[in-house]
């Protein structure tokens, strides 16, 4: 099954997400909008209302852009209440399809709702002092995710372990809640080699969130340098300068003079290129899927991930993983590494 099958058939159908604007919620809506596109069946008429990002036209696909959303919270709440529920009456919609977490109110057409929001469903409660934004998300959207879950048609998640946890949560029937993971539509031009690298290389494809945690990857640095290891580089793919900590995270490498580099934003092309010669590090703790996961999976290459069910679920028959819960774990893999590669490229120049 696909997204698309959830939603069809139908013959006027809106797609809402003018809450995506960049990462994971972006990918997820172009990638939807290109299936749209590539649909046989052009009887089928299709509204997009979003908020900053561009989206062709065709005879089919009507784009409807409302950048204004995006000015504050009190725009975000105008337009679920007020406009997205007369645009669906204006243009006879049959059928919505929203794809950030929540449905839209006061209206009789059949919902389906994509949830790929798991800070209501994490472990890890944040404080109101430690993260007022996500504190938000967990204590008081994650009401209107949990009642969305109780009333769509159909609920779409990305993994196993999230179906389980809106049943918990909700009591919702676990038939009406379709397990779709995400599809990675480039093939490898190549896979991942020790030889392929100079200098050992580690990556981290992640924006500066707090539960991304980055400063885990920071502390082992400063661990291995400590300890002499100095043969290696990690790869974060932020400027430093996108937020408060993106730059303190910065100065801190600054600080301490670490082998971390600051490459910005890559697209998923670039990452591609990365992933025969960079070994994945993923210490992130709070995530619906993690993609980078399995972009690395099918590259073979090997990767150090924080001990999750999201990330179990994905790497479960995965050779190359090793898991790490806090710092002195993840330097410990860090250094089986670097010493997995020190005996690979020892045993090519003995047999080259």
């Amino acid at each position: 099954m696909t997204l698309l099958d959830c939603v069809l058939p139908a013959k006027n159908i809106l797609v809402y997400d003018v809450a995506a604007s960049a990462s994971g919620a972006l990918s997820v809506l172009n990638d939807f909008y290109e299936v749209v596109k590539k649909y046989e069946d052009k009887s089928i008429h299709w509204i997009f209302v979003i908020s900053t990002p561009t989206l062709e036209e065709t005879d089919n696909i009507k784009i409807i852009r409302l950048p204004w959303v995006k000015k504050s919270w009190g725009h975000r709440l105008y337009c679920d209440h007020f406009t997205a529920p007369e645009l669906i009456r204006k243009n006879k919609i049959d059928k919505v399809l929203s794809l950030q977490n929540v449905l839209i109110p006061h209206i009789n057409v059949p919902q389906i709702m994509y949830l790929h929001q798991s800070l209501p469903f994490a472990e890890y409660k944040f404080a109101l002092t430690e993260s007022p934004l996500f504190w938000v998300y967990q204590n008081v959207i994650s009401k209107f995710i949990f009642d969305g879950i109780k009333k769509a048609k159909r609920v779409v998640v990305q993994a196993e372990w999230m179906k389980k946890a809106c049943v918990e949560k909700t009591g919702a029937d676990s038939d009406k809640i379709s397990v779709i993971p995400p599809v990675i539509s480039i093939t490898p031009q190549e896979m991942f080699d020790y030889e392929n690298m100079d200098i050992l290389s580690f990556i981290y494809p992640s924006s500066p969130l707090m539960y991304k945690n980055h400063k885990v990857i920071i502390e082992a640095c400063k661990q291995l340098i400590n300890d002499g290891i100095t043969n290696f580089r990690v790869i974060f793919t932020m400027t430093g300068t996108e937020n408060k900590l993106a730059r303190q995270l910065y100065d801190e490498v600054e600080k301490y003079s670490l082998p971390i580099e600051f490459v910005g934003v890559l697209s998923r092309n670039e990452l591609f290129d990365w992933y025969p010669k960079a070994v994945l590090i993923f210490p992130s703790y709070i995530e619906t899927f993690g993609l980078p996961l399995l972009e690395a999976k099918i590259h073979g290459t090997p990767v150090i991930a924080a001990d999750t069910l999201f990330a179990k679920e994905i790497l479960n028959d995965y050779q190359h993983v090793f898991w790490e819960s806090n710092v002195d774990s993840l330097c410990k893999a860090m250094k089986k590494i670097l010493y997995i590669d020190y005996c690979s490229k020892e045993t090519n120049e003995v047999t080259s």
